[in-house]
């Protein structure tokens, strides 16, 4: 555990070596946490919820940072309003750093002396936390970024797994009961359990995901001015938002083109469809004459598939399973009070750290976002 907190760490800051200072502190819209924010949230976490707790009198760094870098949870305190985080020039990118350094150095020594049962846990929620924000964090830069008339490169080499070597084939699911949730003893999230049984039709799933070129012809179909194939939530959005096509996507002249981190290119259309809503993910797929997976059909059939390149919508709400029950305290607030309006994605993307995701992962977004890397998986 010691060791992958520490990968964990450093992996953190290996993602902001591209980054100039001024890269760090920017908050174009609420939902975009500047860089530096995040570095500072996923150790006020280790540093609250585990060094204050645990390790015989810890000082806090800065007692004005559980203030500053508290993100949601109310049992741990008031916080600054989330669309305010911008607004934090200091403390500076420097004493982030030196704040970083001050906790992982303090947890290690603690680790190190200290194999308490509920510790490891917290410590291994902490490291699970922190590898989401570093999915957050590149797909926050790429927000600012895809948003800087510049269109900075993030980085040249960077790949966004766009590329899917798999047929349109359809694998075929029996009707039947099946077992549904983390089972066993490895991590997971709490809003993963209880295992249990769910109740299946016969469906059929497809074996790649959606295209940018298949996407392209429903936007040539006039799809986005066709208020038939749109939940009325989502046309009022399309036509408040003036929505036209995926996110990153722009039309030059005649030429389509998409920024990624490595820079903004023409369109390649056999690339894998990605930062798409929940909204125009289901428009897309009525259009097609098909639908979104549950997620039941989509963990159940997940093994005839090849998956993690896009998070993938389903036509599940974030509900709790059967026997949920959340962690006591603080920490309940990790997932549990989520649970309404918002809908499952699986799988996980290009910007997801390794050894995260699994099966029975369920993300969970509002149905309009879309600077998340989603993308489309069609049933029958």
């Amino acid at each position: 555990m010691i060791q992958e907190f520490i990968e964990t760490r450093a992996y953190s800051e290996e993602l902001c070596e591209p980054l100039q200072t001024e890269d760090y502190v920017i908050q174009p819209v609420e939902f975009v946490s500047p860089t530096k924010w995040h570095l500072a949230h996923t150790t006020w976490f280790f540093e609250v919820f585990v060094l204050t707790r645990f390790k015989k009198d810890y000082q806090l760094y800065n007692k004005d940072f559980p203030y500053l870098f508290n993100s949601y949870y109310e049992a741990k305190g008031d916080r600054v309003m989330r669309a305010h985080r911008g607004n934090l020039s200091r403390p500076t990118v420097d004493e982030i750093f030196s704040y970083r350094t001050y906790v992982t150095q303090a947890l290690k020594e603690l680790l190190k002396v200290s194999a308490v049962k509920e510790l490891l846990s917290i410590v291994q929620i902490g490291i699970h936390h922190e590898k989401q924000h570093q999915e957050l964090l590149l797909m926050d830069i790429k927000y600012c970024f895809g948003h800087n008339p510049l269109f900075p490169v993030y980085k040249a080499d960077f790949n966004e797994h766009s590329s899917e070597d798999a047929k349109q084939n359809w694998a075929t699911i029996k009707e039947g009961l099946y077992h549904i949730g983390h089972q066993g003893n490895g991590f997971c999230y709490d809003n993963e359990t209880k295992a249990h049984q769910v109740f299946l039709q016969d469906f059929e799933i497809s074996s790649r995901l959606v295209t940018n070129g298949e996407f392209i012809k429903f936007i040539e179909d006039g799809g986005y001015k066709n208020p038939l194939l749109w939940h009325a939530e989502a046309w009022d959005w399309i036509q408040g938002e003036k929505i036209e096509h995926p996110l990153y996507w722009q039309k030059t002249e005649d030429t389509w083109k998409e920024f990624k981190l490595n820079g903004l290119n023409t369109l390649d259309f056999k690339d894998t469809l990605s930062h798409i809503s929940y909204y125009e993910a289901a428009a897309f797929a009525q259009w097609k004459g098909y639908r979104l997976p549950t997620e039941f059909e989509w963990e159940v059939a997940q093994d005839q598939f090849s998956w993690g390149k896009r998070w993938e919508w389903t036509e599940s709400a974030y509900l709790p399973y059967p026997n949920y029950q959340k962690a006591p305290g603080a920490l309940g607030e990790y997932n549990g009070k989520f649970m309404v309006n918002q809908k499952v994605l699986r799988g996980g993307s290009a910007f997801t750290s390794n050894n995260h995701t699994r099966k029975t992962y369920r993300n969970f977004f509002h149905p309009q976002m879309r600077w998340q890397q989603s993308g489309v998986r069609l049933a029958k």
